[in-house]
């Protein structure tokens, strides 16, 4: 989104200091800043004032300040971060266009991908890179959205109560979709009922012509109607969008038909995972809503991928299948992956699991992992944890020894685990 600096700085209630010039988007990363941008110096565990310089050698067309401006195009502030928010917000109201906002404690991120791919069927589409879902993220992804935007899709994390209400305080979604509720961040907020409590704000946001589109599988979710201002379409398999009996190929692809207010559809995905089905028929709801349509949206879901370290399946050079699911993980998300690996063709599964963070009942989750892991056959390997109930290891790669054709291994633990490495090990890069 191009805009002048003046603009910032009337947006923000800063002050220009330099010459008025053009940013086109925002940046509050110095590394991966493109020429152009607006460079947002966060202050958190690192001060990104400290930056700044780089940022303009990078490229940076202007920046926001708390500090003195050390030249440039520098618009001065009382706090970046405040002010990156109050920026977001004040470009958001310049758009007409659906904007869909996507929560839940699992499943966010892939389903926020099926909806921007079902939608750029359509439309020009922008949606937040990788898992940009916080307070820096969602801004930035909304000062990124080119000025021919036709549609807007915006992950919202959640890290605390009222964190959700502030994001959709900033991206006004017109539509809001809630995939699940599990233990997730429990620590954060209590207990399950208080990951429910926060997750219905986005619901709870909307505008009377807005719609909520909820999965009817989970109880928590689907008695979120009761909190919305307009109307309601559910999906799962049971719901207005209704999954039909799912057929798995080898590598756990999802196949099924699916009936909707808009028609019924055969849906082919590209991404393993039974769990899968119910994040298309998420965003199969957002683009019939959207398009009043659903043809062109089912046959782009048929190629759509889902950001990386999230069922992220490769075959090492050895025949052996690396399920890369690093990025994040707890409980349900767990048994969604281990599911997974069970469903896949194989001789033997195996996984290595990391801790999983910001649990209210760390041993418990832990033990409960543990549990479905046996039942679907998956020999496990734990690295950075005891709580599993085995020794973890150092060297997970060592530790399974030699891997070939027929075997099948998930990696997963929360984000803090940092286990793609082990990932990459496998695969021998």
């Amino acid at each position: 989104m191009q805009l002048l600096a003046s603009q910032v700085a009337e947006a923000t209630g800063g002050t220009l200091v330099g010459p008025d010039t053009t940013v086109d988007g925002a940046s509050f990363d110095s590394r991966s800043l493109r020429s152009g941008q607006l460079f947002v110096p966060i202050v958190a565990e690192r001060d990104g004032h400290d930056y700044v310089a780089g940022a303009l050698d990078a490229g940076a067309a202007a920046y926001l300040t708390a500090r003195e401006p050390i030249g440039g195009s520098a618009i001065r502030v009382d706090d970046t971060s405040a002010a990156l928010m109050r920026l977001a917000t004040w470009a958001r109201r310049r758009l007409d266009i659906p904007v869909v906002g996507v929560t839940g404690s699992v499943g966010k991120t892939s389903t926020k991908d099926f909806i921007a791919a079902a939608l750029r069927a359509t439309r020009r589409v922008a949606a937040n890179e990788r898992s940009f879902n916080n307070e820096q993220g969602l801004p930035v992804t909304v000062l990124g959205a080119p000025d021919d935007v036709e549609a807007l899709v915006v992950e919202m994390g959640m890290r605390g109560f009222g964190e959700i209400t502030r994001l959709c305080d900033v991206a006004a979604p017109t539509i809001g979709v809630v995939t699940r509720v599990a233990p997730s961040h429990t620590e954060l907020v209590g207990s399950i009922d208080g990951v429910e409590r926060a997750k219905r704000e986005l619901v709870e946001a909307l505008p009377a012509d807005g719609v909520a589109i909820l999965n009817a599988d989970d109880e928590r979710v689907a008695r979120m109607a009761a909190a919305a201002p307009g109307e309601v379409v559910t999906f799962g398999h049971a719901g207005d969008v209704r999954i039909g009996a799912v057929e798995l190929d080898e590598l756990a692809r999802a196949r099924f038909d699916l009936e909707t207010p808009w028609g019924a559809a055969s849906v082919e995905l590209a991404v393993s995972g039974p769990h899968m089905a119910v994040n298309a028929a998420a965003a199969i709801a957002v683009a019939g809503v959207v398009e009043g349509a659903i043809d062109r949206a089912v046959a782009a879901l048929a190629t759509a991928t889902i950001s990386g370290m999230r069922m992220q399946v490769e075959r090492a050079s050895s025949g052996a299948v690396i399920v890369n699911d690093a990025y994040n993980a707890n409980p349900a998300s767990m048994r969604a992956a281990l599911d997974t690996v069970a469903a896949m063709t194989a001789t033997r599964r195996l996984a290595v699991l990391g801790p999983m963070a910001e649990l209210d009942d760390p041993p418990a989750g832990h033990e409960e992992v543990m549990q479905v892991a046996l039942e679907c056959g998956v020999e496990v390997t734990a690295v950075g944890t005891e709580l599993y109930g085995i020794r973890p290891v150092d060297d997970p790669v060592a530790a399974l020894g030699e891997l070939g054709e027929g075997d099948v291994v998930l990696v997963k633990a929360s984000r803090s685990g940092g286990l793609e490495v082990v990932a990459e090990a496998l695969l021998g890069r």
